[in-house]
């Protein structure tokens, strides 16, 4: 089983064309639900926007990543997303509050599942149909960004900077992603 001080650990690539995280967050199992699905909650960590939560349902998923710590400077080759990116996504699964599955752009698909753990909850996120090196990159940095910022709020402890971690990240995920035993 995982403990708190893993929650910074670096994604596993489990096949060519998936990545898994595995963060433990702190119950009940609703809560982290409602950070999945509840668009305020999620919007604090990832991306707002109005979730149909059935198979087939719509997902908006609406990134402003400004909005997600105190640093509002963009590097320049995202500056395109400075004032947010919009995506539209459909439900593939769900079972509340233990999974949750959708399409994501272009040809991707992102699963999260939840499993108690005492008072605390597992979840695993696992992308999959990465079809290209570029997409593993943006997709593997982006999660573990994305989910430092989520396991920050949820134990209530200061938030990174966003565009700092992603960069950091993007270095680590570059030398993962080249060496061939872990793709």
């Amino acid at each position: 089983m995982m403990n708190r001080s893993e929650n910074k650990t670096y994604g596993t690539f489990v096949s060519s064309s998936e990545v898994r995280f595995e963060r433990l967050l702190p119950g009940p199992i609703e809560t982290v639900w409602e950070y999945l699905t509840d668009s305020e909650k999620r919007g604090i960590w990832l991306a707002k926007g109005n979730m149909e939560l059935k198979v087939g349902g719509k997902v908006e998923l609406n990134f402003l990543h400004s909005s997600l710590s105190d640093e509002k400077t963009y590097p320049d080759r995202f500056k395109a997303m400075e004032n947010g990116i919009s995506g539209s996504e459909t439900i593939t699964a769900i079972d509340a509050p233990r999974l949750l599955s959708f399409t994501w752009h272009p040809d991707s698909e992102v699963r999260f599942e939840l499993e108690e753990k005492g008072e605390d909850v597992l979840l695993t996120i696992r992308h999959y149909k990465l079809n290209d090196e570029f997409g593993k990159l943006m997709v593997s940095t982006g999660w573990h960004t994305h989910l430092d910022i989520l396991v920050s709020k949820l134990y209530q402890e200061s938030v990174p900077k966003f565009w700092q971690t992603f960069s950091k990240h993007e270095e680590e995920y570059t030398k993962l992603i080249s060496k061939p035993s872990k793709v």
